[in-house]
């Protein structure tokens, strides 16, 4: 296993989904029902979804290198755009609206809608995106998958069991411009790789 890569895919990935839609829904679910089945529902969801991006970028690996790297290197600065210019208002009305009002029912109830509403919300979601990019790059699918399903599961459990009291504390505006200046900074490399 490449620790780097795994390092710099769990980080990068950590801080993509922090501010994300979906992570607010798992802090609103979080707060309107018991925790652990939000988070065991939410950290299956995003499991899936990360095989489904690596799978993904599987078949990315599969065009020729110089078509991957351009394509890498518009969505990881299209990525930081996103995180610059649409405003956490946004994410969070968005975040509000998937995170149903909870209805008294057992464990498996609870961690059923949360699966339900991460698998449907995370669908085209810029982490599935640098997921499947890291594995187009580097071919190291098994390191990506560990890494990106670690950085999610780790992101639903502080959204889950403690988000609402950390938000307080971390602005998510501030959340979402460190984001993005690490995007960019993979986008002008990756746009520094192609062009020399």
């Amino acid at each position: 296993m490449n620790f780097g890569l795994a390092l710099s895919v769990f980080a990068l990935l950590f801080i993509a989904e922090f501010p994300d839609k979906t992570m607010i829904a798992t802090v609103i679910m979080g707060s309107r029902s018991r925790p652990l089945p939000v988070w065991l529902g939410a950290s299956c969801a995003f499991i899936v979804h990360m095989a489904l991006a690596c799978l993904a970028g599987r078949f990315l690996g599969l065009l020729p290198h110089r078509a991957v790297e351009a394509l890498i290197t518009v969505l990881f600065l299209g990525g930081a755009a996103y995180l610059f210019f649409v405003p956490e208002k946004k994410e969070i009305e968005e975040g509000e609206r998937e995170a149903q009002p909870e209805r008294p029912g057992a464990f498996v109830k609870v961690a059923a809608t949360a699966f339900g509403v991460i698998f449907i919300g995370e669908f085209g979601d810029l982490t599935q995106i640098i997921t499947a990019n890291f594995v187009a790059k580097t071919h190291d699918i098994l390191t990506v998958f560990l890494a990106a399903s670690l950085a999610m599961v780790s992101v639903s459990a502080l959204g889950t069991f403690g988000g609402s009291a950390m938000l307080r504390v971390v602005p998510l505006e501030k959340i979402r411009k460190g984001g993005a200046l690490v995007l960019a900074g993979f986008g002008v490399y990756s746009l520094a790789t192609l062009l020399f």
